[in-house]
């Protein structure tokens, strides 16, 4: 079938398997170009590991560090009519290019929030690695079930105490607009911290701990994003805001939990990048396009590939850290300066609907969101006839 994107609203229901490859190649390329850390991870745990932030440490683990990498995952198959999620050919692509380089590589596609998947991953490890001496937690979803009651917990992206009212570049129908969010229930915030806190991050841990899989001198990161004025209305003192607190609460827990090994837990800021999550928070859209703008002019912008494999070089696997007050790992330190902020904001307060091409780059960020997908990638026929069906080879 010939494969053209299919959008609604903030939301791509395809994807293009060749294009998601030729991204992934692409990715594994500039791991290979750059230096990497002196000390390096061996066997490499990855909890959400098929788009984004996971997707680029599974990259960065075994392409820049020859690691041996565990995928865990919850994404769509194709079908002969249907193409299947982005992070199945994603995956798909990173497994065959692992095998061509003799690198090993498993899968496991399910709920990760589950004790089954948990399990499953631990059988794995055990199997063939032994033990884990990093693992990567980078779990996106809108919603979470309980692994022991069985209660089903949505988050919800708004303040609390007030509601507020604030620009937003409304990406379907490519306007600027202001749009009114109302203040989070206490449902919806308990509902939040469930599902974006450090809860299942701390669970994993203590499971894998339990099972004796966490080597001597394991360390184990989480991702999140901590912005500065123009999104803390959602960042800050919001549902998200309080997640955050909860995942700092876990990296502590954690550290007390893996102290025998002299276990290491970070929560690590990473830069504002383009997903099919942000394009639906009101704030972030016009933020990043604005956001481009400025670190593009300043040749500072670094999406996902640049921010992890600075993350290991720099920061994770290096005696010297930026840490800010929370024992957090700031690798986006370069986005949340002042003179990029004040420039950002300068951009926020002149756009409107007439100049957002001027302004802004937006055309760059509707670019990044279709690459998401497997789309406007370079050197990709979108005119060839292509089979939908792509199979993981390994999947446990």
């Amino acid at each position: 079938m010939v494969i053209k994107p299919k959008i609604r609203g903030f939301i791509c229901t395809n994807a293009h398997p060749t294009g998601c490859e030729a991204h992934v190649n692409e990715q594994i390329a500039y791991v290979k170009s750059q230096p990497q850390a002196t000390q390096k991870p061996k066997n490499v745990l990855v909890i959400g590991a098929s788009t984004g932030y996971g997707l680029a440490s599974r990259i960065t683990a075994a392409f820049g560090n020859d690691a041996k990498t565990l995928g865990v995952f919850f994404e769509k198959e194709p079908t002969e009519k249907r193409t299947g999620s982005a992070g199945w050919y994603n995956t798909a692509a990173f497994q065959k290019a692992a095998e061509a380089e003799g690198l090993y590589a498993k899968n496991i596609n399910g709920d990760a929030f589950s004790h089954e998947i948990k399990a499953k991953a631990i059988a794995a490890i055990k199997e063939d690695l032994g033990q884990v001496d990093l693992v990567v937690y980078s779990l996106a979803s809108p919603r979470r079930t309980d692994p022991d009651s069985g209660e089903v917990y949505a988050s919800a992206l708004k303040p609390i105490g007030d509601g507020f009212s604030t620009k937003s570049l409304n990406t379907s129908k490519r306007v600027i607009e202001t749009v009114d969010v109302e203040p989070a229930s206490d449902d919806e915030i308990a509902g939040t911290i469930k599902v974006m806190g450090g809860e299942d991050w701390e669970l994993w841990m203590s499971a894998l701990s339990d099972a004796g899989v966490l080597s001597e001198n394991c360390k184990t990161v989480a991702y999140t994003y901590i912005g500065k004025k123009l999104t803390w209305p959602l960042y800050g003192k919001a549902t998200i805001g309080r997640a955050k607190e909860d995942l700092d609460r876990a990296a502590i827990e954690i550290r007390k939990t893996t102290d025998a090994i002299n276990g290491e837990a970070f929560v690590t800021s990473l830069n504002a990048v383009v997903t099919q999550a942000s394009s639906a928070i009101p704030i972030m859209p016009l933020y990043i396009s604005s956001l481009f703008k400025v670190m593009k002019a300043d040749g500072t912008y670094e999406g996902p590939i640049q921010q992890i494999q600075g993350l290991f070089r720099d920061n994770l696997y290096n005696s010297v850290r930026n840490l800010d007050e929370q024992n957090r790992i700031m690798q986006n330190h370069k986005e949340l300066e002042d003179n990029v902020q004040d420039r950002v904001t300068d951009i926020w307060n002149a756009v409107d609907t007439d100049n957002i091409d001027e302004f802004t780059d937006y055309v760059g960020y509707h670019n990044e969101f279709l690459r998401l997908f497997g789309f406007e990638v370079d050197g990709v026929d979108y005119d060839a006839d292509v089979s939908p069906i792509a199979n993981i080879n390994n999947m446990l």
